[in-house]
């Protein structure tokens, strides 16, 4: 890639970053001064030819202002090292960038005002491979791409691609569950480590 790519998009990074951290109109972003944390934007590479998307950051991640840094992130670091993909290889977000209180899960209205800024990411980045961690990123992801009638639940959508079209081409989106619950399910853990094998797969196609 050539360097004044990658720089404009780091570039186009940083406006993003710079507009959620002024997101005055979210409710969100009061409880985010209120408790004095951080938004997570995300990281990795912005060239990436895979990109997590989760749902919104927890405490850990507001803390340090970096996604999926607690518990289910040591899993998520242990998921990727079983198939060989470094870390600083792909881009991990969330739909929300501002942690919802007690760790709820994110309102229509919260998906609404943050998804705008994971699209542009998207845009951004041109990811092969969208793997989506939770039904609530499936479900975004998959309407953002046309793919309505091919929601199905997790249970059966876990580990599957679906192909869709995106502004540079083509794209897979690839649902798994989200890595915490693994955490409160240990069988859990297999099922996940068997759909990165597949995950695996694609973005090596």
């Amino acid at each position: 890639m050539a360097e004044k790519n990658t720089e404009d998009r780091k570039e186009l990074m940083r406006k993003i970053k710079d507009e959620v951290l002024n997101l005055k109109g979210s409710a969100l972003y009061e409880q985010r001064i209120k408790n004095k944390v951080l938004p997570v934007i995300g990281e990795g590479s912005h060239s990436a030819e895979i990109m997590f998307v989760g749902e919104a950051p927890g405490k850990n991640e507001a803390i340090q202002g970096r996604p999926f840094v607690g518990a289910s992130g040591k899993f998520l670091n242990e998921l990727l090292k079983s198939v060989g993909i470094k870390r600083e290889d792909v881009y991990i977000t969330n739909i929300v960038k501002d942690r919802p209180p007690e760790n709820r899960d994110p309102t229509p209205d919260e998906i609404e005002m943050y998804g705008p800024f994971l699209d542009r990411q998207i845009d951004i980045i041109q990811p092969k491979v969208i793997a989506t961690l939770g039904r609530f990123s499936m479900v975004y992801v998959m309407k953002k791409f046309g793919l309505d009638f091919d929601i199905e639940p997790i249970s059966k959508a876990h580990g599957k691609a679906y192909e869709a079209k995106a502004s540079y081409g083509k794209v897979q989106i690839f649902p798994l569950y989200h890595p915490a619950v693994a955490l409160y399910n240990g069988s859990m853990r297999i099922v996940l480590k068997k759909d990165f094998e597949i995950l695996k797969q694609y973005a090596s196609n």
